[in-house]
């Protein structure tokens, strides 16, 4: 593996940030996707000595692409056809459900891979203090197509919001909503890319609801005439949000392919504030190339390490190490690993200290980053694959063949192998409350304890 270093950027004057302090997350609750809204997918104290099945629900209307969250007693799930679930985190029984409208025939879209219909995709969010959990539904509609937020109390799911929540002008046939939901100073934000193909005319965008509804604020990528993409999806991660408020995101493809050709925003890591300004933006010398080779920089989320530093990593191979304090542009990486992962990276991180635990499909990556010299090193490679948490001193994540591995972090040596049967994509998340590690399958959620 070749390692590259843009000597040119003084490491001092970059990388010179207080470390960041992480917010308590009470052990019992897992309210955002990978847990906290910085997104480091570590749990608090649980026991998964010995694991075992202690539930499985009972098949739900439709299959699980999102995490499932947990707020006291109540495990919260989103399906395909648009229904939202409370299930008894002691025992796996449907405590409610509400099913929020039509989904969408996958027949009537332009291209796509999820079928039969496309309903709730995202993994939703849960504000504690309001006791209300956010889902964005794609909805058939005489009108058409529409994606709208819906607000639900999660003691008894009765529907609290209802907003449509397209940008102005967007085309929502063109547009998936798959990257997930996180709160901000007040505000629902996430993101939309398109259907798997990349076909029509959408943009990436990042938007920002009011919780109790209102005027929609929004970022456009690839907004110039005649440019489109820029997916904002990151394999179902959720923006990552600061204390201060400020956001953090990845950005897929765009359509510019030549290096001649004004930076059109795509295949980039940026930074917004919380009223959704671009403050700062990297994105790889090659830029052009990746887009032209659907090299999606943005297929997985940052991985922001509490010394100010962050690790990014999609299709291209190749994983960066970033200054949060100046992610300096195109080129602006501190250092490269090539030949990194042997396949997609997708998905969220899990991040301890100064180890990011990548999501790659041929096999989660463990990845030490060092602050002086800046450098990144493969610890190891293993197995699973989908986006993997830290829990019970083990680093968790459900491979392509239906198993849930734990693993060393240390050394990535298996652990723990528990069957949980097949998916309905590779995106799945486990998750942790209520004393177990949640995990969702094709149509269900199974539980296990230690």
């Amino acid at each position: 593996m070749a390692l590259s270093l843009v000597a040119a950027l003084s490491w001092s004057a970059l990388a010179s940030p207080a470390p960041r302090a992480r917010r308590a997350r009470p052990a019992e609750n897992w309210t955002v996707y990978h847990g906290d809204p910085e997104g480091h997918g570590v749990a608090g104290p649980i026991d998964l000595a010995h694991p075992h099945r202690v539930w499985t629900s009972p098949a739900l209307d439709g299959q699980l692409f999102g995490e499932p969250l947990v707020l006291g007693q109540t495990v919260v799930v989103a399906t395909e056809n648009d229904t939202v679930y409370g299930l008894n985190a002691s025992n796996g029984r449907v405590r409610w459900a509400t099913h929020v409208g039509t989904p969408v025939d996958s027949a009537a879209l332009p291209c796509g891979d999820i079928s039969p219909t496309v309903g709730i995709t995202s993994t939703p969010v849960i504000d504690p203090a309001r006791g209300e959990v956010f889902v964005v539904a794609d909805l058939a509609s005489p009108a058409g197509r529409v994606h709208q937020l819906v607000g639900l109390r999660v003691a008894n799911g009765s529907v609290e919001l209802r907003q449509d929540v397209d940008p102005p002008g967007a085309d929502a046939a063109a547009m998936l909503q798959r990257v997930g939901l996180a709160l901000d100073q007040g505000r629902v934000v996430f993101g939309y890319g398109g259907n798997y193909g990349d076909c029509s005319d959408y943009h990436g965008w990042v938007v920002g609801v009011p919780e109790t509804g209102g005027p929609l604020v929004d970022y456009e990528v690839d907004p110039a005439p005649g440019e489109r993409q820029g997916a904002v999806w990151m394999g179902g991660a959720a923006p990552l949000v600061e204390p201060n408020g400020d956001l953090w995101f990845a950005v897929g493809n765009g359509s510019t392919v030549s290096a001649a050709a004004p930076y059109d925003g795509s295949d980039s890591v940026v930074e917004l504030s919380p009223q959704l300004d671009e403050l700062q933006f990297f994105a790889p010398a090659d830029w052009a190339s990746d887009n032209a080779h659907d090299r999606d920089l943005g297929s997985s989320a940052p991985a922001l390490l509490p010394d100010g530093l962050i690790v990014q990593a999609g299709k291209s191979q190749t994983a960066y190490l970033l200054s949060a304090a100046h992610l300096g542009g195109i080129g602006g990486q501190l250092a490269s690993l090539d030949g990194f992962c042997g396949g997609d990276v997708d998905g969220g991180p899990a991040v301890v200290g100064a180890v990011a635990y990548l999501p790659c499909q041929a096999g989660i990556e463990a990845v030490s980053v060092q602050r002086a010299p800046p450098s990144l090193s493969v610890r190891w490679q293993s197995a699973g694959g989908g986006p993997p948490i830290v829990a019970g001193g083990l680093v968790w994540s459900i491979g392509a063949d239906g198993v849930l591995y734990g693993l060393d972090q240390r050394t990535g040596s298996i652990v723990q192998r528990l069957a949980v049967g097949p998916e309905a994509n590779h995106f799945p998340t486990p998750a942790v409350g209520d004393g177990k590690l949640l995990v969702p399958g094709l149509d269900r959620v199974e539980a296990f304890a230690g």
